[in-house]
């Protein structure tokens, strides 16, 4: 059933369409279940690279078997002061990855209640400190999509959800996508040839492939796309327009515009060639040789 929790069989079929590379919608579909509960079970268990079907079956069953947990969230307790102590242990955790430190507290201290949800007199209390530190904190991970505000009564209250993790990853893949793209339209803008254009184009290459990577990367589809458009600009050897590709391909001009991005921002499916956007609207296929190879083959191909 889609909405029932995943069989080992199941585990087994997403880690062998990963194996294949193929995209989490692809697999999804081949199991009939949500693109998210894909998402979602890879995100959990390692990534589409480390992914083990045995290992996250596993580690599902442990989940389910898992007590509540102990800090309750009504007043000090037993080990109030061991629990307190861990709040700051795990944002200092969170700061060294770059999260401003009181924007750590918060989401520590939201992470480690009960229900996951606090009021902002709440978070005062228990982080001792003054109700505009915590609003900025608020705002801070509400912008990340961390938290979410819902009203209770009169108050507001802050939750962190439980598959808050997982939406912190999707919105990393779309920020790394997005500046492949951008990083693409500099090598446009530089030239591939300068060293500028040539610094934009390892940073598209590296955002583009980490970005599909965290996304499950490109279906077999766009592959598809992707090789077929670059095949026909190297057939043209000029450079084309993304409405002449669409005419001579037979395709409708969105399939040509994501082929054509696709291509540009993931040089490592193009092959022998790069496709590169050089002027306006116009692609061509250039391939991959230094100047000084370039030269010599140009003499070379003179002198016979």
């Amino acid at each position: 059933m889609p909405g029932g929790r995943l069989t080992h069989d199941e585990r087994l079929g997403i880690a062998a369409g990963l194996a294949e590379g193929h995209g989490f919608a692809e697999i999804a579909r081949g199991l009939g279940r949500p693109t998210s509960t894909v998402t979602r079970e890879v995100a959990r268990n390692g990534g589409a690279r480390g992914y083990a079907a045995d290992r996250a079956h596993r580690a599902t069953a442990r989940r389910a078997r898992r007590q509540q947990p102990t800090f309750a969230d009504t007043g000090p307790g037993a080990g109030e002061e061991a629990r307190r102590a861990f709040v700051e242990e795990f944002a200092t955790l969170l700061v060294t990855a770059g999260i401003p430190r009181m924007v750590a507290r918060v989401l520590s201290c939201l992470y480690t209640t009960d229900t996951g949800a606090l009021t902002a007199a709440d978070l005062v209390e228990r982080l001792r400190v003054s109700p505009a530190s915590v609003s900025k904190a608020v705002g801070y991970l509400a912008d990340l999509d961390l938290l979410r505000r819902e009203r209770s009564g009169r108050r507001e209250r802050y939750v962190v959800d439980d598959d808050v993790w997982l939406r912190a990853w999707a919105t990393n893949a779309r920020v790394h996508l997005a500046w492949a793209e951008a990083a693409g339209r500099g090598v446009a803008v530089f030239g591939a040839r300068t060293p500028a254009g040539a610094r934009l184009a390892e940073m598209a290459e590296f955002f583009g492939r980490l970005g599909d990577d965290m996304s499950g990367g490109p279906a077999d589809a766009a592959v598809a796309d992707v090789l077929t458009v670059t095949a026909a600009l190297v057939q043209v050897g000029a450079p084309v327009s993304r409405a002449a590709l669409a005419a001579g391909l037979g395709w409708a001009a969105d399939r040509v515009g994501a082929a054509l991005q696709d291509a540009v921002r993931r040089p490592d499916l193009t092959g022998p060639v790069t496709v590169r956007r050089i002027r306006g609207s116009r692609y061509a296929a250039i391939a991959r040789l230094s100047d000084e190879q370039r030269h010599a083959l140009t003499a070379v191909v003179r002198s016979t």
